[in-house]
């Protein structure tokens, strides 16, 4: 049974913890772990054939930080890495057993909060992705991730470079939010828009604090959801990090969220194989819950989402030309901060959505289009309704979009439905539909 199919009709396992046993078995402070591929591949055999006999059908590579930023010979580590993982799966000998190659953030903050830009991370995510093609990773899993924005770069890394499965998970505090200000419905506007395989929440919170915010998972999302909590909450008790909940408490939580339609299970840091052994013997009595089509509409920004359907979504249109005099001017002078000025005024008179069309003949409009949209999202927190007929232009502003965007016009004739619904298939997106045609 392939991956897509196997999630979608049953429910599956996650490994554990990884920090936590290689420390026990002699990691220094400060070493990084993802070495050890290398310099101890016997130890990370052995603790991935112990996750798959606790029941673990994802086995995640110790390779969480290899990225390009912090290894010289990254391709020799995320191979070792990887075959590590294959070697025990092959020792293991039973199906469904698969080889996630792990992603995590790069250690840098991308623009407008940090010094990378938007495509550096694309591509900084898509060396990795290669080498891990190469190596024979099953699926990716792009996880801790506490800005949506370089989560978007991992993301379409991987699909720009493989047609493997794509899991993502989030890493939220105590206020239900990520780092970077996302609340759960925008990051799983933006995951689905952007076409992942399953989604879900990871570390930073144990299985009683991640709750409420499982419980908006299951609520909007109509993919397969993904829990993988920390052991509780950590501490320091004799200078080591030790966390507060035993496997016991842990995989009754984990019983909880399979009630409630959790259908991949897993842990995080501090947890072990006993942990989800016993989430396993736990949950195993208990039905399947497929996961079922939401048929929610919405539009995010990188904190936010806006649902279509309860009441009216009001959409500022003054980031518009036509007939208006002052607002050409500032296109061709390229006077970016009037028309940042029109969305803030806009955004402070009530508008839920800001519309941007920055169309005009004699300028570059995909280079405009894409740069006030860049700079809206730096100083304004709405989604925004991108408004071009240029597809060019279009696809410049979804890419470095920080949500999932309003597409705004599409007709019915042929050139421009072949041209615009690819780009919404690709990075997400609302569409509004127009009722015009060749006729």
């Amino acid at each position: 049974m392939n991956i897509r199919e196997l999630i979608r009709t049953k429910r599956t396992y996650f490994d554990g913890g990884m920090g936590t046993l290689l420390q026990a078995n002699g990691l220094r402070p400060g070493e990084l772990p993802e070495l050890w591929n290398l310099s101890h591949p016997d130890v990370l055999v052995r603790i991935h054939t112990d996750y798959l006999k606790a029941g673990a059908n994802f086995i995640t590579a110790n390779t969480f930080g290899a990225n390009c930023f912090k290894f010289e010979n990254l391709d020799e580590i995320i191979n070792a890495g990887v075959e590590n993982a294959k070697k025990a799966v092959e020792g293991f000998g039973e199906p469904d057993r698969f080889v996630a190659f792990d992603i995590g953030p790069l250690g840098r903050m991308l623009k407008p909060l940090g010094d990378l830009d938007f495509e550096d991370a694309v591509e900084a995510f898509s060396k990795s992705v290669r080498s891990a093609v190469e190596a024979g990773a099953d699926l990716f899993i792009v996880e801790t991730m506490n800005d949506i924005y370089e989560q978007k770069a991992a993301v379409l890394a991987c699909k720009e470079n493989s047609d493997l499965p794509v899991f993502a998970t989030n890493a939220f505090d105590e206020n239900g939010r990520l780092m970077t200000g996302a609340d759960p419905l925008a990051v799983i506007a933006m995951l689905e828009g952007l076409g992942v395989d399953a989604l879900g929440v990871n570390c930073s919170l144990g299985p009683r604090q991640m709750k409420p915010i499982i419980e908006q998972y299951i609520e909007y999302s109509s993919l397969p959801v993904i829990v993988n909590p920390n052991a509780g909450m950590p501490k320091k008790v004799s200078c080591k990090t030790v966390y507060d909940i035993n496997s016991d408490e842990f995989s009754d939580h984990m019983r909880s969220f399979a009630e409630l339609g959790v259908g991949i299970l897993g842990g995080c840091c501090g947890t072990t194989p006993e942990y989800i052994k016993k989430t396993k013997e736990k949950t195993a009595d208990l039905p399947f819950h497929a996961p079922r089509e939401k048929d929610v509409t919405v539009v995010s920004s990188y904190t936010h989402a806006v649902v279509f359907g309860d009441e009216p979504i009001l959409i500022g249109e003054r980031i518009n030309p036509t007939g208006k005099k002052r607002f050409k001017q500032a296109l061709r002078e390229n006077d970016v901060d009037y028309i940042i000025g029109e969305g803030i005024a806009q955004q402070n008179a009530g508008a839920h959505i800001l519309d941007v069309n920055v169309g005009l003949p004699e300028i570059d409009e995909a280079a405009m289009l894409e740069k006030v949209s860049y700079e809206l999202q730096a100083v304004s927190d709405l989604p925004l309704q991108l408004d071009t007929s240029d597809p060019a232009a279009m696809e410049c502003a979804l890419r470095r979009y920080n949500g999932k965007a309003m597409i705004n016009s599409v007709n019915g004739k042929n050139e421009v439905m072949d041209s615009i619904f690819p780009l919404a298939k690709k990075y997400g997106g609302v569409v509004v539909g127009l009722t015009i045609d060749d006729n």
